[in-house]
């Protein structure tokens, strides 16, 4: 066969594509069905390599992560979250010791800092003041803890079954609306004056904010998260653990905060029942014989432990939401 032939044969042979050299470019190209273009990859091909990255004029859209060593904003520094947190008290204390020094509102209506300090000085040498925060603080927290638990048993069922809705919602929102100070003279007939009377009262008070917030809550989880967890598989207490409870996280360590609130506001009234001690008791028999430096104190240290306890809670909503949310 000559050369010219061969180079003739050549010719007329079909031209073949050239193959892609890589797999994103194989994968890139795009599909062709009957000679038309029907479908393309994405910027991401199979392999996972973004080819946006080879292209200068896309480079620059590609989000980079934030550096390692970025500096933080100054609102997310602790050492400022500490200090800003004490600028209000720092000012109030100043601004209180130059009116009850300067004389511009007596004495009798408004105690120095220091008349208050020495008043708890005096209580702690007599040993009442640390007697009077345990005992206060132990009523809180047992009333508390059976309130919430009843709230969130209460809540749960309310929340996720009709039938409980419609036969306990009703009662239990007429109940609600009762202040606190009409269940002392039922409870005093009932359980006396003893413990029982003061923690069922916090108990009370402690109860009504889990059970509203929890049931509120789990009536409004996501319909659409219902349904894609019982498409795999999970019913009852499964469906609970693994879809529900995530969801309600977030509301139930609220409710917790402000049922752990409610309950230092019920304690004062829980203490008005005969009691002889507590911070309660501390602030009436402050009222009935005058001492205004000792109801100063009183409501001070009230204060200072509803934002200790708060702040416990607030570790525990840390931990419960990498737990569980």
């Amino acid at each position: 066969m000559t050369d010219a032939s061969r180079a003739q044969r050549a010719d007329e042979r079909p031209e073949v594509a050239e193959l892609p050299t890589s797999v994103d470019a194989q994968f890139g190209a795009p599909v062709a069905d009957a000679g038309l273009a029907v479908a393309a990859a994405g910027l991401l091909g199979p392999s996972g390599v973004d080819r946006r990255a080879d292209d200068p004029r896309e480079a620059s859209a590609i989000p980079s992560p934030a550096a390692p060593g970025a500096r933080r904003r100054l609102v997310d520094r602790r050492w400022f979250r500490v200090v800003g947190g004490a600028i209000i008290p720092v000012v109030l204390l100043i601004t209180w010791q130059v009116v009850s020094t300067s004389g511009t509102v007596p004495v009798s209506m408004l105690p120095s800092p220091e008349m208050v300090w020495l008043a708890a000085v005096d209580l702690a040498e007599r040993g009442l003041l640390g007697l009077y925060v345990a005992i206060s603080t132990q009523r809180v927290f047992i009333g508390f803890a059976f309130g919430a638990a009843f709230g969130l048993a209460v809540g749960a069922i309310v929340g996720l079954s009709k039938l409980g809705d419609i036969l306990l919602s009703p009662t239990l929102g007429a109940i609600r609306a009762v202040p606190s100070l009409a269940w002392v003279p039922l409870l005093i007939l009932w359980f006396k004056i003893g413990e029982e009377s003061k923690i069922i009262l916090i108990a009370i008070g402690a109860f009504f904010p889990v059970y509203t917030i929890v049931a509120a809550a789990l009536r409004h989880v996501d319909r659409q998260l219902l349904e894609a967890g019982r498409a795999f598989g999970l019913r009852g207490v499964r469906l609970f653990g693994a879809v529900q409870l995530p969801a309600v996280v977030p509301s139930v360590v609220s409710a917790l905060r402000l049922a752990l609130a409610q309950a230092w506001l019920f304690l004062v009234a829980a203490e008005l029942i005969a009691s002889s001690m507590g911070l309660g008791f501390l602030l009436v028999d402050s009222g009935n014989n005058g001492r205004i430096d000792r109801i100063f104190l009183a409501i001070i240290l009230l204060a200072i432990l509803g934002k200790l306890t708060d702040a416990l809670v607030g570790l525990f909503e840390r931990w419960a939401v990498r737990r569980w949310a």
